[in-house]
């Protein structure tokens, strides 16, 4: 395992243009080592770009990247991607169809004497719990057994930081979370610094140690699964991180106070300037008319697990939307109270901040 706090990749100034478009803008960054690391954002958000320089694929316009100090990219220096101890774990696992598990895990060994290519393809397959399928071709294999090997392949050179772009996209939503789960339980066995891209918020938060959330080719923010969650630092950030509901109010002495109630922030406004208010729906409650916020029940979506609830609210132009893990006795039309958790209520300065897509 790795020390504790020790930095495996810098990333300082990274910038990539394409013609007069810039996808990358001054990405500055310390990827921990022996954590992962989730590179999280929507499509056009720039993150694949990030992995394809720190792979030596793409080379940037400006910036450096070192790994354990030593500079890889500069303004005079490129490693070649052969050279830098990084592996790269392809969206589509990019398995060579003609050669067996075994000669797949051996391909990027070819600098090792044949007894010590056989040593390493023999551990790697035990540790990664692939030592059935070793004599065997990729058509073969289910999509979990491929994401397996390609996961030993790139693993097998020992490779100080792992890549690995959309790992699990192409796996069934049921496959995908085992998957998954075994991949990290493997990663952290194994003590890896690894970097995966993802553009989805749930699984970012089910995996990384630390997210990196882009947007349009910015880093947003960076911060533990928890803090992203709980303390965003933009609309952008809370609503990518999971549902809101957005209601604008008026910042007065330390409160937006808003037609369902104050909530206190940490907003450097003058008193009387219009803030926004970003309402986990888990934040809201419902109980039977009586005490409380007077509201009614517009409509009710049985999802599973939860039920998603839609309430109106006078004078709110828009319902708000609630989740609840109890059953919700009240039927559409019926008048109920409203009641909130301020927990989950995050205030913000800018309401006209668009809304991320997806």
């Amino acid at each position: 395992m790795s020390e504790a706090g020790r930095i495996a990749l810098e990333i300082d100034g990274l910038v990539r243009r394409f013609g007069a478009r810039e996808v990358l803008s001054d990405i500055t960054l310390a990827v921990p080592e022996g954590k992962i690391t989730c590179l999280l954002g929507e499509s056009g958000s720039g993150k694949s770009t990030l992995l394809r320089l720190l792979a030596g694929v793409d080379a940037p316009d400006g910036g450096r990247i070192r790994m354990g100090g030593r500079e890889i990219v500069g303004p005079r220096t490129f490693i070649e991607p052969e050279d830098r101890a990084i592996g790269f774990m392809f969206q589509d696992y990019a398995l060579f169809p003609h050669l067996s598990v075994d000669d797949n895990l051996a391909f990027g060994l070819r600098h090792l004497s044949r007894a010590e290519r056989d040593a390493r393809v023999a551990e790697v397959a035990e540790r990664i719990s692939i030592g059935h399928l070793r004599g065997r071709f990729p058509h073969s294999l289910s999509g979990g057994e491929q994401q397996r090997v390609a996961l030993a392949r790139a693993m097998a050179p020992k490779p100080a930081i792992l890549l690995m772009d959309e790992p699990f996209s192409n796996l069934d939503q049921g496959l995908r979370e085992k998957v998954r789960r075994e991949t990290v339980q493997t990663l952290r066995a194994l003590g890896a610094t690894a970097i995966i891209v993802t553009h989805d918020p749930q699984e970012a938060l089910a995996v990384g140690d630390l997210i990196v959330l882009m947007r349009e080719g910015t880093i947003e923010q960076v911060a533990s699964p928890f803090a992203i969650y709980d303390n965003p630092v933009s609309p952008y950030a809370a609503e990518f991180m999971g549902p809101c509901n957005r209601l604008t109010g008026i910042w007065s002495q330390g409160m937006l106070e808003t037609p369902i109630g104050a909530f206190p922030g940490n907003l450097d406004l003058p008193d009387g300037t219009l803030a926004l208010a970003c309402i986990r729906p888990q934040a809201l409650s419902i109980e039977p008319d009586g005490a409380g916020i007077s509201a009614r029940v517009l409509g009710k979506t049985f999802i599973g697990e939860s039920e998603q609830i839609d309430i109106q609210v006078h004078p709110l132009g828009a319902p708000l939307r609630m989740h609840s893990h109890f059953r919700i006795p009240m039927e559409v039309g019926a008048r109920v109270s409203l009641r909130l958790n301020g927990a989950q209520v995050h205030v913000f300065a800018d309401p006209a901040q668009p809304r991320p897509e997806g």
